[in-house]
């Protein structure tokens, strides 16, 4: 999974920053997919992600990436399979 992790100015401890990801295609739709990334308060990094479908339904994850750097949860989340993120919506739904 591939995304570009840019920043548009400095943001709140707990406001998260949104980043667009590959769309997840199922059964001929396409998934929305973003990323909310935030900079919790012990400093950790952490993000969930955040599903959008054609209905424009919106299903969240927990905060499953964590990790002591940025660039660490970037890579954490580049290395998510595209099976383990579709199995991730499906047990959203």
């Amino acid at each position: 999974m591939t995304a570009q992790p840019f920043r548009f100015g400095p943001t709140a401890a707990r406001d998260p920053a949104v980043h667009d990801l590959p769309a997840l295609r199922l059964s001929n739709r396409a998934i929305a997919i973003h990323l909310l990334v935030r900079r919790a308060d012990d400093g950790a990094w952490r993000a969930r992600l955040r599903f959008t479908d054609p209905d424009l339904e919106t299903h969240d994850t927990a905060e499953i990436f964590c990790a002591e750097s940025e660039p660490e949860l970037w890579d954490a989340v580049r290395s998510l399979p595209e099976h383990h993120v579709r199995a991730l919506y499906l047990s959203l739904v």
